[in-house]
């Protein structure tokens, strides 16, 4: 066991999401492209995140 505090299991770090394919654009300008949802879940995780580091402080000294 090393001296580092666990994070606690029912509160994992948020992880990032997958980004597109360059296959996954039709191409067919989208209100709503595949690369604009991306754009919006990684505005969310970033958020999330932020969120969980103030829950997690000793989770910067790992970063």
């Amino acid at each position: 066991m090393s001296g580092e505090a666990s994070v606690p299991t029912d509160d994992p770090r948020p992880q990032p999401p997958a980004a597109p394919e360059p296959g996954d654009c039709c191409g067919g300008g989208c209100t709503l492209c595949v690369f604009d949802l991306h754009e919006q879940a990684l505005a969310r995780y970033q958020q999330q995140l932020a969120a969980w580091l103030l829950r997690h402080p000793q989770a910067h000294e790992s970063d």
